[in-house]
């Protein structure tokens, strides 16, 4: 069984202390400090989980004792039937056939939920349930969504945004045409995990994209601190996802097969080729802000960088 080792969290927590401190002298201290929003991106079965638990647990215990809100971009999903209308309107695009890429996300309830955190207003934070509809998944009903900032509540002073497309950022049309054509160069690769997922679509899907990640800057713009957590080699996702697979297989007997894994994986993949360039280079406006670590394929620490 792959083991995830935690050696990020005694990188991230210092970081993120030092940070919050900045920012609450900055703002009047403590209790009149805006609440402090965290962006977490980290590519597909690289432990973004376990990293955010043990952050938001260091940040909610003495001596620090905030209340943290940890939300998922997965959580943001589009409801199934809208989902089905965004895949019926688009029916030669494969990236929005089903949910996973930017675009398949509900950008309003985006931005009123982050409207409502950073005022420490009364929100409901959403929850999805992937098994619904054979697998499709749909939102759950508000009735099961988590209530903040209520009367008699805590008000929210850190949000954890975490996902696997968090923090990525809209490039212009020429970038993403430019892209396209050098994916050209590795597609005829003889390589057992993809490189290049890019050729195989058509421009216009990439451009769709592309073009509706600009209205994610609503919760991106709202970040006061980043961590990014890299791999030497974005391609290693798809070892990681066939491993997990592998595993519940034999525990379960249930579980894709290795086929259904690299196509379940080309469907994301077309995003990390595209926007993570960007997002490495620093997408907070505040230098020294941004960490990022860079791990192997073993999913352990590498490189530490500081942008």
């Amino acid at each position: 069984m792959a083991v995830i080792i935690d050696d990020k969290s005694p990188i991230c927590i210092p970081f993120i202390l030092e940070k919050l401190k900045e920012h609450q002298e900055a703002n009047g201290g403590p209790i009149s400090a805006p609440p402090f929003f965290i962006g977490l991106n980290g590519v597909q079965g690289v432990g973004k989980t376990t990293l955010v638990t043990l952050l938001a647990k260091t940040l909610e215990e003495s001596p620090y004792s905030l209340p943290v809100s940890v939300l998922s971009i997965d959580d943001l999903y589009l409801t199934h039937d809208d989902q089905v209308a965004l895949a019926k309107s688009n029916p030669l695009n494969p990236l929005v056939q089903h949910r996973g890429e930017p675009g398949t996300h509900d950008l309003e309830l985006a931005a009123t939920l982050f409207t409502a955190l950073k005022s420490e207003q009364p929100a409901l934070i959403p929850r999805y349930d992937k098994s619904q509809f054979n697998g499709q998944g749909d939102r759950m009903d508000k009735a099961k969504w988590i209530s903040v900032n209520q009367e008699g509540q805590p008000k929210i002073k850190v949000v954890i945004f975490e996902g696997w497309c968090v923090g990525f950022q809209a490039l212009t049309d020429d970038e993403v045409k430019a892209k396209w054509e050098e994916s050209k160069l590795v597609h005829q690769a003889d390589v057992k995990f993809p490189r290049t997922t890019l050729w195989g679509l058509r421009l216009e899907d990439l451009l769709f994209v592309n073009c509706m990640l600009k209205g994610y800057d609503v919760m991106t713009n709202l970040f006061d601190a980043m961590i990014h957590i890299d791999a030497v080699d974005t391609s290693y996702v798809y070892k990681w996802r066939l491993q997990q697979e592998a595993e519940l297989r034999e525990q379960t007997g249930r579980g894709m097969t290795d086929e259904e894994v690299v196509k379940f994986v080309d469907g994301y993949y077309p995003a990390y080729e595209l926007f993570s360039g960007k997002l490495r280079r620093g997408i907070v406006k505040c230098k020294g802000r941004q960490l990022r670590l860079v791990v192997r394929d073993d999913r352990k620490v590498q490189d530490i960088v500081v942008i």
